[in-house]
């Protein structure tokens, strides 16, 4: 057994605990662990993920990594539940970490901003029909990118030990949505790291009461000193307010380019969002 091996997968996290292992539980790394062993007959196959996405979340293009040969996708397919695919299976460079060479992760929250509920986004967009303030949510975005403690958007009992996280980009996007108009807004983030339900907690008191203390702070350029992002209900119970069935994890950037290919930038082919943390 020599080299790594990258796979690239997407899911459906409504029926999932999450990506990782846990005890009595369904997993996305459970299931996909027992798949890689049988087609590659082996006892056990250690993955590494480059984000482990919460209970519920979905995934477009989740990059995970083991040690040994690819194992073809069509035969891991043919073991896997229908909410999990691998899209990619291939060699990668000796030494391949799909978290620990991981750059960034980008996630994606949305909102269904209409007065009548949707057939067809149940599950997967927040329905929010009352007005929303797009200049107060676009505000309070902005200020997000750059370097800052979120330790208030993460709940109190955690296993982090760093909460600094560098935003890179954090923005609301229309959708289009049918014949019916721009119905959908989508909340996208990228940043070095997650930490727990932090996106839920960012979205929730937007979109209850979008006048963010950040809308007031004007967005910086690059890099800068961390301080602390607080809203008017930064708190982790605001995190029960937005269901994780409406996150994905758009995309893993990976450190080379070799490992930065065209399976990891799945962004906006799919009508969920996703995320999390690989480096918590």
């Amino acid at each position: 057994m020599s080299g790594a091996t990258k796979l690239v997968l997407e899911y459906d996290g409504s029926r999932f605990a999450g990506w990782a292992r846990q005890p009595g539980r369904r997993t996305v790394q459970e299931e996909l662990e027992r798949a890689v062993a049988v087609v590659l007959r082996r006892d056990a196959v250690p993955l590494t993920v480059a984000g482990r996405t919460d209970a519920g979340v979905h995934a477009l293009a989740q990059v995970a990594s083991y040690e040994g040969q690819p194992a073809p996708p069509h035969q891991l397919n043919a073991l896997l539940p229908d909410d999990v695919s691998v899209l990619v299976s291939e060699a990668a460079a000796p030494g391949f970490s799909a978290r620990h060479d991981a750059t960034s992760r980008a996630y994606r929250y949305r909102v269904l901003a209409r007065r009548q509920r949707s057939a067809f986004e149940r599950g997967r967009a927040l329905w929010w029909p009352h007005p929303l303030d797009r200049d107060a949510l676009d505000a309070c975005a902005a200020a997000l990118v750059g370097t800052h403690d979120f330790t208030a958007f993460t709940p109190t009992e955690t296993d982090h030990v760093r909460f600094e996280r560098d935003v890179r980009v954090a923005a609301w996007r229309e959708e289009a949505a049918g014949a019916h108009g721009r119905d959908v807004l989508a909340f996208s983030i990228e940043a070095d790291a997650f930490m727990r339900n932090m996106i839920r907690v960012l979205v929730a008191p937007w979109t209850t009461s979008p006048r963010c203390s950040t809308a007031r702070r004007a967005p910086g350029r690059g890099r800068r000193r961390p301080r602390r992002v607080s809203t008017s209900s930064g708190s982790g119970t605001t995190a029960a307010r937005c269901s994780p069935r409406r996150s994905v994890l758009d995309k893993c950037r990976q450190a080379t380019p070799e490992q930065d290919d065209a399976g990891c930038h799945r962004a906006g082919q799919a009508t969920t969002m996703r995320g999390r943390c690989a480096s918590c």
